[in-house]
Order: structure tokens, then sequence, then C-alpha cells
């Protein structure tokens, strides 16, 4: 959601908020320019409004419906999700563990314990977790199935692991794979 209110240039108001004059004969008493100023907030606040109640389900938008601007709505969800924070670390643990004993299986094609470790990287994060294409090529390379130990091997001493790509690792394997299928 931040992304789209940024791209909807309403990110500062959600975040800081804005003045708004106390009664109407003080916004009467701005200057023009001022007057520009506050309306082109008003105007900012209710689309950052609008947009952070599309997101919202009917359960959480009556937390909120009392909240008169985005900035307190925004804290006020900050507020609710609090706890989340909480679960999504709990949640990240657990990944990580899953993640660090992720084993290709015997009969797995290349393809399909690509996708199952892609899955479990973008879970990780979308939790938070900032994983290198390197730690992700290393694990690949030490969890593949045996009858890939010496194209791992190879791969290790003549690439530059760290700055080997993901995607030009599977490449590599599917290749080794379609050969050892050609031969079997």
């Amino acid at each position: 959601m931040k992304a789209f209110l940024g791209s909807q240039e309403c990110i500062e108001i959600v975040q800081y908020g804005y003045d708004e004059p106390e009664s109407k004969e003080a916004e009467d008493a701005l200057q023009e320019a001022g007057k520009q100023v506050f309306k082109a907030n008003r105007k900012k606040d209710n689309k950052a409004k609008t947009i952070i109640y599309q997101g919202l389900d009917e359960g959480i938008f009556e937390i909120i419906a009392s909240e008169k601007t985005s900035k307190e709505i925004w804290e006020a969800l900050q507020q609710k999700y609090i706890g989340a924070d909480r679960i999504k670390k709990i949640r990240l643990q657990s990944l990580r563990g899953e993640f660090e004993l992720l084993q290709m299986k015997f009969s797995e094609s290349i393809s399909d314990y690509h996708t199952r470790i892609m899955v479990m990287v973008n879970q990780m994060r979308r939790n938070g977790e900032a994983l290198t294409d390197a730690r992700i090529t290393e694990k690949i390379l030490r969890s593949l199935d045996p009858k890939f130990d010496f194209v791992a091997v190879v791969i290790e001493e003549s690439k530059e692991v760290d700055k080997f790509m993901v995607d030009e690792l599977m490449s590599s394997l599917q290749a080794h794979e379609q050969k050892i299928m050609k031969r079997n």
C-alpha cells in the first residue's frame, strides 16, 4: 500500500499529516498562497483516505471509521498490526529452518526443485528476509541430489558463486539434467 500511496504522491500526507485550520474563519484568514497549499493538502489527504479505504475489508474499516485524517487512519492501522509484526518474525524463523532443511528429492526435476526453492524464498522475502542470489545459489548447490555432485563442484570451482545468478545456475543444471536423461 505504501508503494501505491507513493505513486499517487500521497505518502508524505499519510506519514506526516498536515495542519488543518481550526475554524472556517481561520481558513478564510489565510493568504491566497496558504489557501492553495491547504486545499492541495486536503485533496491529497482525501485521495490517501480513499486509497486506504479501498484496501480494507469491512471489519478493519469499522476500526478506523472514526479517524479523520489519513495520518490518523495510518497510525490506527499500524497499531492494529503491531502484533502482526511479531507473527511475521515467528513465521520467518520457521521459514528459515525449512529453507535450511530443504533438499532435492531423488526423483525431483531441477525445474520442480527450483520452483520449490523460489516459493520458499518468496515467502521469506514477504516476511522481511533479505536473501541474496549468492545465498540462494549456495543453498541450491549444497542441497542437490547426489547425481549432481560433480556438476556442483565444477560450478563452485570454475565460477565465482557469489556473483552467479540463480537463473544462470538453474540453466546450467537443467542442461546437465537433460544430458543425464538422454543417456538413460
